[in-house]
């Protein structure tokens, strides 16, 4: 018989990893959308690829610093919150112990275990590592693996400029008269991949999200066309 291996990834390394890859598609899928609409509105307008290249350059720097900044917001948000409720029961554990000790144990006993045994692996935990006990059963915060807002930024930005990439390069490298087919094909294939990827890492059905995220892609760039070919022939 061969022993069991543990190298695949559980719990909450699984659960964050696959946070992670979802993040990083749902960006991607962002800097796909939103360049595409541009550029394809600007094409509606005018044909001329200094213009489209300026567009999407213009739009894939300001949807990636707009991501990487709202996430580092968001997530700095976050781990101010994870740190203040590290704090307050750092203070309780100190002030009252054995009321900590206590709540351990009811927490220990909604999970399934005995009286005894709740009280057993209370005290256990409590004499390896109260706040990090406390941390992980009560507050379900891990004091090892914070969140971080330079990481989250980063990917953010990372995953928008490499999905935006992908309608600006469509636009503007083939001839003229294929920029648009060639745009529209790309972005929609892009679309039925991370739709696909979302929805398989949310362990969801990914014909539906397939779908979804086709029709919404498609839906923003004809209207997007439809306003850039507008202002073209009024030349504005």
């Amino acid at each position: 018989m061969t022993e069991p291996t543990h190298d695949e990834p559980h719990g909450s390394a699984l659960g964050a990893r696959l946070n992670w890859l979802r993040a990083a598609v749902l960006g991607a899928n962002d800097g796909i959308v939103s360049t595409a609409g541009l550029v394809v509105g600007v094409a509606g307008a005018t044909g001329s690829r200094s213009a489209l290249l300026t567009a999407g350059l213009a739009g894939l720097l300001a949807g990636s610093m707009s991501m990487a900044a709202g996430e580092y917001v968001s997530v700095s948000t976050q781990r101010d919150s994870e740190m203040a409720a590290l704090a307050v029961e750092k203070r309780e554990l100190r002030e009252q112990p054995e009321a900590e000790l206590r709540e351990l144990t009811e927490l220990l006993e909604q999970r399934g275990l005995s009286r005894e045994v709740a009280r057993e692996a209370a005290e256990q935990l409590t004499a390896r590592d109260a706040l990090r006990a406390h941390a992980r059963v009560e507050l379900g915060i891990d004091p090892d693996e914070l969140t971080n807002p330079w990481h989250a930024a980063w990917a953010s930005f990372l995953a928008f400029t490499v999905g935006a990439l992908l309608p600006l390069l469509a636009i503007v490298l083939p001839p003229a008269d294929w920029r648009l087919a060639v745009t529209v094909l790309s972005v929609l294939a892009a679309l039925t991949l991370t739709g696909f990827s979302s929805a398989r890492l949310g362990a969801a059905a990914p014909k539906r999200a397939v779908l979804r995220n086709v029709a919404g892609g498609a839906l923003a760039m004809a209207v997007t066309y439809a306003a850039g070919s507008l202002l073209g022939a009024v030349g504005v």
